[in-house]
């Protein structure tokens, strides 16, 4: 059967991808609000993003409203002609629905920017659920997927071109197991990829490709997103490299080393909390996992991205924008030895061998 890649603007030959960023949102509703802890910073959570704020919202990132929404399509249209101008050809963009997205705003944003967009299509964690989640079977929401990929999203006639990302909590709940098997039919219906956000946990990966395998889903078809958040011990990541899976690395451009506020599960609901042992590692130290995982044959399983979520990361609100791995972190791993055949592994040839899907 013929493998394409599927951009909202048709299916391309695998070979026609070139340059990729593999999880990048172009629009979207972050669904990561967490209200400020403190009464007298409580204000700072409904400002609009500014140059007043900017510093206090790059580093409480989730608890500014306005941080966690991407709404503006000429805003959108311009940072991505950011990323072409460097030399980038392909935006991968993992927005589900339930969280804004948008197919007929990111064909347009494709064809006035230059770069190509692959739409995902899924479910992602609990909380942004349809009401309807825990009466729907896993045959149901397989056959939903199913039908972005292959007919389109909501009668728009633009398809999606991946699954994902499929978001989980730790520990994960039920409905999200539920969402992962469908997933998994889903992909072994089409070929195509499937992309899961983790849990916050070391356990959650290796417990998602159990899931997603028991079903008979290839492990050269799950994409883990988030590794560098989520597993961040050596011989942690080397066990879970054997699986077979694709490591994203994806949170580039990430710098601030405390961990914004998040909601903790507690037997009174959500509450919002910093938890101590929990911190951000720099664009240095992904490197390094990189160098790791390189060392140890694992080129051909690692995909890089910076997951933009928020405003705070746009060109537009004094950011890095989506041109920063090309534009900054290429040339570092340039200069720290990295090979030109083992860039292009990483730009190229694994966003290249991961994402096409059948042809329809």
């Amino acid at each position: 059967m013929t493998a394409v890649v599927q951009t909202v603007t048709g299916a391309i030959a695998p070979e026609e991808l070139g340059v990729t960023m593999p999880h990048e949102h172009l629009l979207l509703l972050n669904p990561s609000f967490v209200e400020p802890l403190e009464a007298s910073e409580r204000h700072r959570a409904y400002e609009p993003v500014s140059e007043r704020n900017i510093e206090w919202v790059r580093q409480y990132w989730t608890s500014n409203v306005d941080n966690l929404k991407l709404y503006d399509e000429e805003t959108a249209r311009e940072e991505a002609a950011w990323y072409y101008r460097a030399g980038g050809d392909t935006l991968i963009d993992p927005t589900t629905r339930y969280i804004a997205r948008d197919p007929r705003a990111l064909v347009r944003i494709s064809r006035g920017s230059g770069v190509r967009i692959v739409a995902g299509t899924g479910f992602y964690v609990a909380e942004t659920h349809p009401p309807d989640m825990s009466s729907r079977s896993e045959e149901d929401l397989a056959a939903e997927m199913i039908g972005e990929l292959t007919e389109g999203i909501d009668y728009t006639g633009v398809r999606a071109g991946f699954i994902g990302e499929i978001g989980c909590f730790w520990p994960l709940r039920d409905d999200e197991r539920k969402v992962l098997r469908g997933a998994a039919m889903a992909s072994i219906e089409t070929g195509a990829a499937v992309m899961v956000h983790p849990g916050r946990h070391p356990d959650a990966p290796p417990e998602i490709v159990s899931i997603l395998t028991e079903v008979g889903m290839p492990t050269d078809k799950i994409i883990m997103a988030h590794m560098d958040r989520t597993i961040l011990e050596a011989d942690a990541v080397l066990r879970f490299a054997e699986s077979g899976c694709y490591m994203e690395y994806d949170l580039f451009g990430a710098e601030t080393s405390m961990y914004p506020t998040v909601a903790e599960r507690t037997p009174a609901g959500l509450v919002p909390s910093r938890p101590p042992g929990l911190s951000m590692i720099s664009d240095a130290e992904r490197l390094d996992w990189l160098d790791l995982l390189i060392e140890h044959g694992h080129a051909e399983r690692l995909l890089i991205s910076m997951d933009i979520c928020t405003k705070h990361r746009l060109h537009r609100y004094g950011g890095h924008g989506y041109d920063h791995i090309l534009e900054n972190i290429v040339p570092w791993m340039r200069r720290r030895g990295t090979t030109e055949e083992v860039l292009r592994t990483l730009l190229v040839e694994n966003p290249r061998r991961v994402f096409p899907m059948n042809a329809h």
